[in-house]
């Protein structure tokens, strides 16, 4: 199973991730993280300024925030997802099943 670490500064969020997920409490530690699979919440602008060079990282914003997915994907996120389409993809980013 790969090693995920995820950057989810809201507790409601973060609580969808469970246990199995390496959960970053500061933008210091997502800049130097070790995994495979890196999730980021893209509600912080400054986010961007931090993400790690190596690993996969997939973020995610609102719908109607175009402009922040869209610096997102610039900034090197192998996608930029809406909040709803990465929440409904969380288990198979996991590799959980959902059923």
């Amino acid at each position: 199973m790969p090693h995920v670490a995820a950057y989810i500064p809201n507790l409601m969020d973060r609580s969808r991730f469970g246990d199995s997920v390496q959960i970053l409490k500061d933008l210091e530690e997502l800049k130097s993280v070790e995994a495979d699979l890196v999730l980021v919440d893209l509600a912080r602008s400054e986010v961007l300024e931090y993400l790690p060079s190596e690993p996969v990282v997939i973020g995610f914003a609102p719908h109607v925030d175009t402009e922040t997915l869209d610096a997102a994907r610039a900034a090197g996120c192998a996608e930029a997802l809406p909040r709803s389409i990465f929440f409904k993809r969380l288990p198979a980013l996991l590799g959980v099943s959902d059923g």
